[in-house]
C-alpha cells in the first residue's frame, strides 16, 4: 500500500509514517470493472474504501426517473465509511466508473486499530468529524438550491 496515497485520503491526512503504516497493514486491494457493483444500497455495510486508481460513482436508484449520480469519485477519496461507524446499511449505490483499484478496511481490522493507539485514533476521529461536516455542508447547499428552484 502506498503511504502517500493513504496521506491524501481526508481521514488519515494527520497520520503520521509510522501510523500510516499500521494503517497500511489492514488494508485489502479489491478490483472491480466498469458498471460493477461495489455495494448496493440498503446492503449491511461492514467496511469502508479508499479509491487506489479509476473513478466510483456514488448514486441513488430514483424511482420514475432511474439513477441519479451523486457523486463521482477520484484516487485518493474514500467512500462507505458512514456504514463503518454507525453500524447501518449503506445509503447509496456505488458503481465502478471503469476498471478501479479500491483498498478496503473492514469494520473490525478498523475499530481494533483505533483502539491500539488513542492519539492515532483521535486524530481520524477528527478528521472524519471535519470530512462529514464538510460534506453536510455540500448536502444543505445543494438542498437549498433545490427548494430554490422548486419554488418557481
Amino acid at each position: 500500500m502506498d503511504l502517500q496515497l493513504l496521506k491524501k485520503t481526508a481521514i488519515f491526512a494527520d497520520l503520521d509514517e509510522g501510523e500510516l503504516a499500521r494503517v497500511a497493514e489492514i488494508c485489502k486491494e479489491q478490483k472491480y470493472q466498469g458498471g460493477q457493483y461495489v455495494f448496493k444500497e440498503g446492503e449491511p455495510g461492514n467496511r469502508f474504501y479508499i479509491i487506489v486508481a479509476g473513478e466510483v460513482r456514488i448514486s441513488r436508484n430514483i424511482p420514475g426517473s432511474g439513477e441519479e449520480a451523486l457523486a463521482v469519485l477520484q484516487p485518493g477519496s474514500c467512500f462507505g465509511e458512514m456504514a463503518v461507524f454507525d453500524r447501518s446499511e449503506r445509503s447509496t449505490d456505488a458503481i465502478a466508473n471503469g476498471p478501479v483499484t479500491l483498498m478496503t478496511i473492514s469494520r473490525p481490522d478498523f475499530e481494533i486499530l483505533l483502539d491500539f493507539n488513542r492519539d492515532m485514533a483521535y486524530k481520524i476521529l477528527w478528521s472524519m468529524v471535519r470530512l462529514l461536516s464538510s460534506r453536510l455542508r455540500v448536502t444543505n447547499d445543494n438542498l437549498r438550491s433545490l427548494l430554490a428552484i422548486s419554488m418557481f
